[in-house]
């Protein structure tokens, strides 16, 4: 498809609260590892030139000598790049970011349990990403059920969006019995787990459950199957490869087009901080499988 022709809308649209966005977004974790903040910045206008209006991020993807590249030099946030990069934001762009853990240089990852806690990191999003209000705000769950009920972190957040600091809530690293924890405090308008065509494949009952309820899926790592962050390349998948050679596309264009394939309700946020992996990305949007395809690839 030729480059002028690729946009976003190709993936159709899903709604996020009252907030319609094409479900081909994108996750801005990669771009802090760029060393050159001009291209960062470039990267992420060519984006929304492309038509996406959903960025992913979090307070916490910092670049270097912060959380996710360590390194040496000023530290780059990705919601400082992305305020450099589209502010004054256009009225269809929707940014999603999360808290509930926050990086400490001497600590590591530290939990955010308080509701004072958590109020810190919504302001600190606020204020990175020069905003008054947050359109989606994920809370990020550990590993265990952690000392402070659910419930009671999700109110906080709940009682942030009854002030008008956060318009939607959601959901990260959740399992199914916790949407039933906070039924009733305040909607949750997305789940943000790990998932992919050959990884996590126990989140499929998961994803039935949000298609039910009309809660978007957003799976992270989507790309990077079981390698997850370890590296550049995805887990090499023999049937990922032969559906991609058979439509003439990259390994990766199937995975996105495979998220995208598990229902309306799924959204793609693939990272880079390669403006020809973008496009690629984007691209994918548009990329039909067929029920043999899928079959494949089940």
């Amino acid at each position: 498809m030729p480059t002028d022709k690729i946009t976003a809308a190709g993936a159709g649209t899903w709604t996020l609260g009252d907030r319609t966005v094409h479900r081909m977004g994108f996750g801005s974790m990669r771009i802090t590892a760029n060393p050159d903040r001009d291209r960062a910045v470039a990267l992420l206008r060519r984006a929304v030139e492309l038509g996406v209006n959903h960025i992913d991020t979090a307070a916490f993807y910092v670049s270097p000598g912060g959380t996710l590249r360590v390194g040496t030099g000023p530290a780059r946030y990705a919601t400082e790049l992305i305020r450099a990069a589209l502010a004054p934001y256009p009225e269809e762009l929707v940014i999603a970011t999360k808290v509930g853990f926050g990086y400490d240089p001497e600590a590591g990852f530290t939990e955010a349990l308080t509701a004072a806690q958590l109020r810190a990191q919504v302001q600190e999003n606020l204020r990175r990403l020069g905003r008054d209000q947050l359109d989606v705000v994920n809370l990020r769950l550990g590993r265990g059920s952690g000392p402070v009920p659910l419930a009671d972190r999700f109110g906080a957040l709940a009682e942030m969006r009854a002030e008008g600091l956060i318009r939607h809530l959601g959901l990260s690293n959740v399992r199914p019995e916790q949407l039933d924890e906070v039924a009733g405090i305040a909607p949750v308008v997305c789940v943000q787990n790990n998932y992919g065509v050959d990884a996590y494949r126990e989140q499929d009952a998961l994803v039935r459950l949000c298609g039910e309820r009309g809660i978007a899926y957003v799976p992270f790592f989507a790309l990077a199957g079981t390698g997850r962050e370890a590296g550049v390349n995805a887990t090499r998948s023999e049937a990922v490869e032969t559906v991609a050679r058979a439509h003439g596309v990259t390994p990766h264009q199937v995975r996105l087009a495979w998220t995208l394939h598990q229902g309306r309700h799924v959204l793609a946020i693939p990272g880079t901080a390669d403006p020809e992996h973008l496009v690629q990305n984007v691209a994918a949007g548009a990329l039909r499988l067929t029920p043999e395809d899928l079959t494949q690839l089940r």
